[in-house]
């Protein structure tokens, strides 16, 4: 009796293994549908940077734009709230500017340029089987997000130098279109950033300004890394 226990509670792991198993490769297909066809999205935004260290809440509001470019990809952010503020990757270089300072900040990513566009693309025009070289990838069943039954991915990386910003990345996926409506970034001190993501549209054929800093006026550029 007790060995048919055993048998049976092995076989019933096996299974939740196996079904577990065939959700990711779905997910994960779907978000590999979606990449093939991809060529830009835009959505809303709300980022909530969390601070441990003096408990605190810094909320961004905004309209973020991703376009592939050959072997590229290239990522504008509009922030809106609570201040104005452009961000824009392209070329393996990151620029910020403040309007009220009159500044725009640019770091070079250099060889950190793949790192850069890993992040970038998670959720949005990234292949789903790609996730594996960069990740260890978990699914963690399905939750309801910003209206969708969205399937919940759990990403621990495997580079050491990227384990030491976020330690863990999850991500929620609608797994209609293959794209991510929540990313959580989790530190190893105890900070997190969530970014949630609404009134998603792929391929509208964003227009090429929407890829250049909006400047005006007297502007001081600055490189930290050169």
């Amino acid at each position: 009796m007790r060995t048919r226990i055993i048998l049976r509670a092995v076989l019933l792991l096996l299974a939740a293994v196996a079904a577990h198993a065939q959700n990711l490769d779905a997910v994960l297909d779907s978000m590999d549908r979606a990449a093939a066809n991809f060529h830009d999205a835009q959505t809303d935004f709300v980022w909530d940077n969390y601070t441990k260290a003096v408990d605190e809440h810094d909320l961004q509001k905004g309209i973020i734009y991703f376009r592939r470019q050959g072997a590229d990809t290239q990522m504008a952010a509009d922030i809106t709230v609570p201040d104005k503020k452009y961000v824009l990757f392209s070329g393996g270089t990151v620029s910020i500017y403040i309007p009220k300072a009159g500044q725009v900040t640019q770091y070079n990513a250099g060889k950190n340029k793949a790192d850069f566009e890993t992040f970038l693309v998670l959720g949005f025009g990234g292949r789903g089987q790609d996730l594996s070289k960069s990740f260890e990838v978990k699914y963690a069943g399905t939750e309801q997000v910003q209206g969708v039954n969205a399937a919940k991915l759990e990403l621990t990386p495997k580079s050491k130098r990227v384990a030491n910003m976020f330690n863990k990345i999850t991500l929620w996926i609608d797994p209609a279109r293959g794209v991510s409506v929540q990313q959580l970034f989790n530190t190893p001190g105890g900070d997190y950033r969530v970014a949630k993501y609404s009134d998603i549209k792929i391929n509208g054929k964003l227009p090429n300004d929407v890829f250049k800093l909006k400047t005006s006026g007297k502007v001081t550029y600055v490189k930290p890394n050169g």
